[in-house]
């Protein structure tokens, strides 16, 4: 398995989860970011250019090695 090839399934619980690209390298960097709201599903990869997925909000998240729930927002 090759972790830059990996997918990442994010739906939405409740209305305004932002999903932020993080980027590889020296300097970790914001470089994409999407509001999803409620039922919207999104489907991301890591690449050579993200290392990292920040996901904030109400969300279910589905990787390789499972599946979690983000805490609604405060």
């Amino acid at each position: 398995m090759n972790p830059k090839n990996d997918y990442v399934v994010i739906k939405a619980i409740e209305d305004g989860v932002n999903v932020i690209g993080l980027t590889r390298g020296s300097d970790t960097r914001f470089h994409h970011s999407e509001k999803l709201d409620k039922g919207e599903v999104m489907i991301a990869q890591f690449t050579e250019h993200t290392s990292a997925i920040k996901v904030r909000g109400k969300a279910l998240i589905q990787t390789a090695i499972g599946e979690l729930e983000s805490e609604a927002k405060k």
